[in-house]
């Protein structure tokens, strides 16, 4: 895959969360909402702030979806990006 996002925006992949509670209790797919975390694929080169390998936390309603050699990506715009997860 080779993408470079244009603008102020980044390629994110999401982060699956756990599928389980603290207690043991399982939860089926349908009833998850999709994780607001996700790991840095790519980089615009406008952005200093950012880098791949980066892990944020973005708004719950901001980027586009999109699919790449079978991968689903998410393109955010810099706005979008609440901040970084150490």
């Amino acid at each position: 895959m080779n993408f470079q996002p244009l603008g102020k925006r980044v390629l994110v992949k999401r982060v699956e969360e756990t599928k389980t509670t603290a207690s043991g209790i399982i939860i089926p797919d349908n009833a998850k909402e999709k994780p607001l975390t996700g790991k840095v694929v790519a980089v615009s080169k406008e952005l200093s702030e950012l880098k791949e390998g980066d892990t944020i936390l973005f708004a719950k309603y901001g980027g586009t979806e999109v699919k790449l050699d079978a991968d689903e990506y998410l393109v955010l715009n810099i706005d979008d990006v609440l901040g970084i997860v150490k």
